[in-house]
């Protein structure tokens, strides 16, 4: 799993890194159709979220270029 956890949060860096945003429903839908829904869980509200080791990865990786958008569910590079 860490492999491909490794490469998801990859993917997300480079989308919000290129796009300047990235939607969490858009990175749940691509994850759950492109890496199955092992890297899917559903949150304590009742959404469907991002794998904890796969956000983990995330923020390493992009080092605090990416801000969560807590009102717009969403990530933006700052």
């Amino acid at each position: 799993m860490n492999q491909t956890a490794n490469e998801i949060a990859e993917w997300m860096v480079k989308e919000v890194r290129f796009a300047g945003i990235l939607r969490q429903q858009d990175a749940v839908d691509y994850i759950a159709k492109h890496y199955g829904e092992a890297y899917i869980y559903v949150n304590e509200n009742g959404n469907r979220s991002i794998d904890k080791e796969v956000k983990k990865i995330f923020k390493k990786l992009h080092g605090g270029k990416a801000a969560w958008d807590r009102d717009g569910f969403f990530w933006g590079w700052t």
